[in-house]
């Protein structure tokens, strides 16, 4: 399941602040660096089934006021780094959202289990043929 950056804007506050790194005196004179907050229970992309599965799954990435935080200063932009930080959110959530299909056990088939025997049979023929006779 994944989102739309329109719709995940909806439910998103941005910080800006001045980034540290790459960039020489641009670094000191544009924020260029984006703080995403989400809320997942203020949401409205999600059932409320779904907001609990979230808040479980990502209870160690949630601050103590229930905001998702994402940070992104790896452009020189600010605008690429709010999509940078979308994208990373979106990533976020799908992958808390999977549900891993259940194995199914199953056993080996007749034709799997004869050819298993079958190879038994040959390597143990293989090997009595190398056996040298000492009868004299």
């Amino acid at each position: 399941m994944t989102f739309t950056k329109t719709d995940l804007q909806r439910d998103v506050h941005f910080k800006t602040s001045r980034s540290g790194g790459k960039g020489g005196q641009n670094v000191n004179k544009v924020s260029s660096k984006v703080e995403l907050l989400f809320s997942i229970q203020d949401s409205t992309l999600f059932t409320d089934e779904q907001k609990l599965l979230l808040s479980t799954r990502l209870q160690s990435r949630l601050s103590k006021d229930g905001f998702l935080q994402v940070i992104c200063d790896e452009e020189r932009s600010q605008y690429l780094n709010k999509e940078t930080a979308l994208d990373k959110l979106n990533d976020i959530l799908t992958r808390a959202l999977h549900q891993p299909k259940k194995r199914k056990a199953s056993k080996p088939s007749k034709a799997s289990k004869l050819a298993r025997l079958d190879d038994k049979r040959r390597a143990a023929l293989k090997k009595i043929n190398r056996k040298r006779d000492y009868t004299d």
